[in-house]
């Protein structure tokens, strides 16, 4: 006996069957997907199993609810793409007839019991009741062809919904005519502006950074959604609906199509093995799941990554590529619907010119036939003004003259000296700098700038992966040097005033973090690599001198200002020994700033930086006033000399002759560090202590010493108050010596 149908519902009986069956068939395609090696065969067939599943539930129920013929179910959104993730919302439009009465009505305003409205209505309660029942999460609307087409003018979500529609079941001629409807009314050039102004709304709410450390693998930038647009403004303005079909038309290359289809699998990858980890609908790749992700995949941490870096590396490296295809393929989108491929052209040099404000090569096989023209794009956009970016034909020559980048191309003396030339513009650096991270030139010139791109940091003190923060830290080194931006840091723009090269501080900035995930100090690393630069790329001394103590350095000033007594004489003392000079003092206190403010702005500008300016102030006054002394004496003083005891008395022979001394002048008796190596056991060891420098160590000694022959001799009659005899008091003769070779 069949179940009783209750009124206005399905059958119960049909309904728990259907459920059972979904959730079943749900549970197998993901036991299946779990189990298997992660791969884009994987997820391509959990995504079509998916959606052949739901395609047969909402099949029975829709006969169950027993729909008119003439009606349509259409699935629209992903869905209606034909890639459903496990947790996905699945969205369907029950599409009717213009002629039939709209059932969307007011209570009061509903038709008699009885009247074909009526039962429309009550059938498509039926239906969406028992969706939700069976456990589809579905996302409904009922609309005529009519009410399609004018709600697709007003909203463009819902005009792109329309255009990636499908068929589900039902009338197979009313869906044709909506399609064929909808293909009149678009008009491409008002979809692309809609859907770039669309695109750049929604970089910039996920901070318009594919780096961000709990990025959306749909919607940030670089993720599922940037490759989504390309193909709906291709399919509006009918240039294709796939890779393969784009790539016949000619709008991208073979090799770049392979990419796409190579990164978009990565991406959906990640968000299916998401979904699974999270039991729900989770697009964020958030910290609690990156592990739990990072497992499902194979990894696991080392001394170096933990397995949640690795699986985000990943990301990062495909996100990335992403957002440089799709500035390529948009700006090729544009340039055939809006014929500016036609716009006349200004010569710029003989290998670039300018095309509507973008710059443009001359040939597509420009940088394969001369690779120096690859850094002088970016040295030619920097000296240009006018240039809002480059152009499509452009990034794509430069994609794909990534393997010309080898060894030969950064041994080339014309393109270090075009990298040099680039970080001593005036202008532009900040977005020169990006923009060659961006096209992947930065990381083929600089190859340890390359290990860390993409490379995250999972800490307290960095917001973005280590190649984004290098260049936020370039950005506001750049920006002491603007006075537009004076106001935001006084007192790092006044220091920046009296710099002389600002390019110095670039090339620390670059290098200080360089070095991260190698194991060991990164400072220390990062040093060589530095310094390595400087030598390849024919520094002076005293420049590579300076960028590698910055490099060395970097983290000293933050961390004696979070752990020690700014306002200690003692701190400043150690802390100006070690910097040695204000112009290296300068250098490390802005680097130190630019290099806190990406993650920590606010905390530096509330507790630290008043602090820190006055440290950073007495500091300089102390070692300007060493200098001065040093100049003032003007000689090697020799405060060292051989012990006139013998050996085995005196217990030590000294191993140097003289010691400049760069301290400023301190009584006898106060302990100051001597800038040579002496250490004798008394001050009886030297018989002319008046030549000593003031500011020795040595007379920190104590006066006598039992073991020395010349103690009790020196008490009786050279007392300590000798070392302040007037100059007027002769002197006995002091005999030089030379160090003992033995």
């Amino acid at each position: 006996m069949p179940p009783a149908t209750p009124p206005g519902g399905t059958a119960t009986g049909s309904v728990a069957a259907l459920r059972a069956q979904f959730r079943s068939g749900k549970a197998e395609l993901l036991a299946q997907f779990n189990a298997s090696r992660p791969s884009s065969a994987a997820v391509t067939r959990l995504l079509r199993g998916l959606m052949r599943h739901v395609d047969a539930t909402l099949a029975e129920a829709w006969a169950d609810a027993m729909m008119p013929a003439e009606a349509t179910l259409v699935a629209a959104g992903g869905y209606g793409r034909g890639e459903l993730f496990p947790h996905s919302d699945i969205d369907v439009l029950v599409l009717l007839p213009n002629d039939v009465k709209h059932v969307a009505q007011p209570r009061g305003d509903r038709s008699a019991p009885g009247t074909p409205g009526e039962a429309l209505r009550l059938a498509i309660e039926r239906f969406v009741t028992a969706c939700w029942d069976i456990g589809l999460e579905i996302g409904s609307s009922v609309r005529s062809v009519e009410e399609c087409l004018e709600e697709a003018r007003r909203d463009v979500t819902v005009q792109t919904a329309l255009l990636e529609s499908r068929r589900v079941c039902g009338s197979q001629r009313l869906f044709k005519q909506l399609q064929d409807t909808q293909a009149q009314a678009m008009d491409p050039r008002a979809f692309l502006r809609a859907k770039t102004l669309e695109m750049q709304q929604r970089h910039t709410k996920y901070e318009g950074t594919p780096y961000a450390l709990e990025p959306n693998c749909k919607e940030s930038p670089g993720g599922l959604r940037d490759l989504q647009v390309v193909i709906w403004v291709a399919r509006a303005a009918g240039l294709g609906r796939t890779w393969t079909e784009l790539a016949a038309k000619g709008l991208i290359t073979k090799f770049e199509a392979s990419q796409l289809s190579k990164h978009e699998c990565t991406l959906k990858l990640i968000r299916a093995r998401l979904h699974a980890v999270a039991g729900r609908r989770e697009d964020r790749l958030v910290f609690d799941l990156q592990t739990a992700v990072a497992e499902s995949f194979g990894y696991k941490a080392t001394k170096e990554q933990r397995s949640s870096e690795v699986l985000m590396h990943r990301y990062y490296w495909a996100a990335k590529a992403v957002t440089q295809l799709n500035q390529i393929l948009m700006l090729n989108i544009e340039e055939r619907v809006t014929d500016s491929e036609t716009l006349p052209m200004r010569p710029i040099t003989a290998r670039f010119l300018d095309r509507a404000g973008m710059l443009e090569v001359v040939s597509d096989d420009l940088y394969l036939t001369n690779p120096h023209a690859i850094l002088e794009t970016f040295l030619v956009y920097q000296q240009t003004p006018g240039l809002s970016g480059l152009s499509a034909r452009t990034l794509r020559a430069l994609y794909n003259a990534r393997n010309v980048m080898g060894a030969d191309f950064r041994k080339d003396p014309i393109n270090r000296e075009l990298f040099l030339d680039i970080l001593r513009q005036k202008s532009g650096t900040t977005h020169v700098m990006r923009l060659m991270n961006q096209t992947s030139v930065l990381g083929r010139y600089l190859w340890v700038f390359r290990r860390i791109v993409g490379r995250m940091q999972h800490d307290l003190f960095h917001v973005y992966t280590v190649d984004q923060h290098i260049l936020m830290v370039v950005r506001n080194m750049r920006r002491f040097f603007i006075p537009e931006h004076a106001h935001e840091y006084p007192f790092c723009s006044q220091l920046a005033a009296q710099w002389d090269a600002p390019w110095l501080l670039y090339v620390a900035a670059i290098f200080h973090d360089v070095a991260k995930g190698r194991g060991g100090d990164h400072s220390e690393l990062g040093a060589v690599d530095a310094r390595r630069f400087c030598r390849d790329h024919g520094l002076s001394r005293e420049d590579t001198a300076l960028i590698e103590f910055l490099v060395l350095q970097h983290l000293t000033m933050s961390r004696i200002a979070q752990k020690e007594d700014l306002s200690d004489p003692e701190v400043i003392q150690r802390f100006a020994e070690l910097v040695g000079t204000p112009r290296r003092l300068t250098a490390l206190y802005l680097l130190t700033v630019a290099d806190i403010r990406p993650g920590r702005a606010s905390c530096w500008k509330t507790c630290t930086a008043t602090p820190c300016a006055r440290w950073v102030a007495r500091s300089r006054i102390w070692t300007q006033r060493s200098r001065r002394a040093s100049r003032k004496r003007g000689r090697t003083w020799p405060c060292i000399r051989r012990c006139p005891a013998p050996k085995s008395r005196c217990g030590r022979r000294w191993k140097s002759a003289t010691s400049r001394a760069t301290t400023p002048p301190r009584s006898p008796g106060t302990p100051v560090r001597c800038g040579g190596t002496c250490r004798p056991r008394c001050r009886s060891c030297a018989p002319d202590r008046r030549q000593w420098a003031t500011g020795c160590r040595c007379w920190s000694m104590r006066l006598t010493d039992p073991t020395c022959s010349r103690a009790s001799a020196a008490t009786s009659t050279m007392p300590v108050s000798a070392s302040r005899t007037p100059r007027s008091t002769p002197r006995a003769p002091v005999t030089r010596w030379t160090p003992s070779r033995s």
